[in-house]
């Protein structure tokens, strides 16, 4: 369903050693800033982050390095830069550390969800290891693979590692058989997990039995929502002390950030979407902590919620918070068959997510989930299927919305270049010279869009560029139409002239330029005429009752300011 992404930090110690793994991060800044740390504390020559991406829907890995500093840079190939990286597992324990299930999830992907299992069930449960040996094959790939992307980046051959992970995950599966035979992992009810983390939480071993006996624990689940539930029921009966109720709460929240990592699994507790977009508003309202807007929700997902808006479950959280921003970036549309409603979509999911900005969600990858989003719907595949066959007024406004929903600098610019064709066009202008609609509406159409385009959000230089363009065409309408002419012809004093012009400037029939200057001035004029102000105040008069001069004046000066001509250059022009 999306791609999962952490960063790698290696270190490189002595004048020729070889890149090891140090650590593994979820956030890009603290992983550069570990790697930072380790150069300044001179705790290695040479240190590298590597950003590694996994798309679950391919199986592909994406690796690429962000930061490199050292002493002694030593240069590899761009294949063994790009390959990616296994942690090295030295001993059977270290199959458990957050890395090797992470990469463990990722080879197994499909083992894992004809199952129904998370990987740290699979690890503890002597069943499905032997399963998974069964299969030969696939387990026999995934170590292969492994060997693969270590040895692009060792020495070592790639043999050699194949037979040394051999050894290594076979040590780990007869753990598990011997364990499981002497009945090491027990068998407690629901309730009965807290006072099981009592007994455990000071041992060296407490986690792995304890998992252990949360794996046998799931085996009964009749599905993904019903083993969140019980997940869930195991975590409420957690105890107050500390250490004990820690090792309940990591463990059932590591799980289930396995379970919610998992596109299968999503798939099943959210229930069926009618496309990507629909799917990612269920996502954001699990996120965010709140029950689905049909009300339709399983005990399990009811629960997650329920947790999620309590602020519980941090790893579960960071999970569906990384999926959500996953599939923001993926290339797949939201709502393939309307660019409409695709932009709807994005805005009304872009207005509910930032309310869950904050530990688990940066404001900066949402930024840039949203911009990556938006660059692909200004191409020109996207683009040019949305204004398709549209008339030229229609292709313009059709920019427009989609400009106003999009974010992005360059992807702005890049949006503002489909414009200046279609007002070059013969078709634009004769759209809009076309005699058979009146003058008027057609100017205050081009006004409006003009408008749009003063508002907007492209630079400066083109929305200057666009709006001249547009007040020109204007400027040639009028002048074709003679519409000031007509008044100039047709109105029989300064004041009914000045008063037409003005409805006409305030009223946003003019477009902002030359032909809003060419009426100001026209209106200026009018007002300097002997017995303007006379004129004007009559015709303010009811009934024969004298006017309140004070409010006529406010009353033309407001709609002078509306028409772009202020108090001052008004009142110095009006003629008594």
């Amino acid at each position: 369903m999306g791609r999962e992404i952490h960063y790698e930090v290696f270190k490189r110690v002595g004048a020729k050693g070889g890149w090891t793994m140090h650590d593994v991060r979820n956030d890009r800044d603290s992983a550069i800033a570990m790697a930072q740390e380790l150069m300044a504390g001179e705790k290695a020559t040479g240190v590298k982050v590597v950003k590694e991406t996994y798309n679950d829907d391919t199986g592909d890995f994406l690796t690429l390095k962000i930061f490199e500093d050292g002493h002694n840079q030593m240069k590899v190939t761009p294949a063994q830069e790009d390959a990616p990286h296994a942690l090295p597992c030295f001993k059977p324990e270290d199959l458990y550390s957050y890395h090797a299930r992470q990469t463990m999830s990722r080879l197994l992907t499909d083992f894992l969800s004809r199952n129904k299992i998370t990987i740290t069930e699979l690890i503890h449960r002597a069943d499905m290891l032997e399963k998974l040996e069964a299969t030969g094959t696939l387990y026999q790939h995934a170590i292969q693979k492994v060997a693969v992307a270590q040895a692009a980046n060792t020495t070592v051959p790639a043999q050699q590692i194949v037979k040394s992970l051999n050894e290594l995950t076979t040590q780990a599966f007869n753990r598990v058989y011997r364990d499981q035979r002497k009945g090491l992992f027990p068998d407690p009810a629901a309730d009965q997990f807290g006072t099981l983390a009592g007994k455990l939480a000071a041992q060296g071993d407490g986690p792995y039995i304890f998992n252990g006996a949360l794996a046998r624990h799931l085996k009964d689940a009749k599905g993904w929502d019903d083993k969140v539930l019980m997940l869930i029921t195991v975590m409420e009966s957690a105890p107050k002390d500390e250490a004990p109720r820690k090792l309940v709460l990591s463990s059932v929240d590591a799980i289930l950030a396995e379970i919610l990592n998992g596109s299968a699994a999503l798939h099943e507790l959210m229930g069926p979407a009618e496309n990507l977009g629909e799917a990612l508003n269920q996502l954001v309202t699990l996120f965010l902590g709140k029950m689905p807007e049909d009300g339709k929700a399983g005990g399990g997902l009811a629960a997650l919620t329920h947790h999620f808006a309590a602020d519980d479950l941090p790893e579960a959280r960071t999970a569906v918070a990384n999926r959500v921003v996953a599939e923001f970036k993926s290339n797949k549309r939201l709502c393939p068959d309307s660019m409409v409603e695709e932009l709807k979509t994005l805005r009304s999911m872009a207005n509910r997510i930032v309310m869950g900005v904050g530990k688990y969600l940066s404001h900066e990858d949402l930024i840039a989930a949203f911009t990556l989003r938006s660059k692909r719907l200004v191409a020109q595949e996207a683009l040019g299927t949305h204004i398709g066959e549209a008339g030229p007024e229609e292709k313009i406004e059709r920019i427009l919305f989609v400009e106003d929903n999009i974010i992005g600098t360059e992807n702005k610019r890049q949006l503002s270049s489909y414009i200046m064709p279609v007002l070059n066009s013969a078709a634009f202008e004769n759209h809009f010279q076309n005699p058979k609609v009146p003058l008027v509406q057609r100017l205050q159409k081009l006004a409006q869009l003009q408008s749009r385009v003063r508002r907007s959000g492209f630079i400066d230089v083109t929305r200057e560029e666009i709006a001249a363009k547009m007040d020109a065409l204007a400027l040639a309408m009028e002048a074709r139409g003679k519409l000031f002419e007509s008044i100039e012809a047709r109105t029989p004093n300064p004041v009914e002239k000045a008063q037409t012009l003005l409805k006409l400037a305030s009223g946003g029939i003019l477009t902002e330029g030359q032909l809003s200057n060419k009426a100001r001035e026209l209106i200026l004029g009018y007002m300097s005429k002997p017995g303007f102000l006379t004129g004007y105040m009559a015709g303010q008069s009811k009934d024969g009752a004298a006017p309140d001069t004070e409010k006529a004046m406010a009353d033309l000066m407001e709609t002078l300011g509306k028409a772009g001509i202020t108090a001052e250059t008004g009142l110095k022009s009006i003629a008594a």
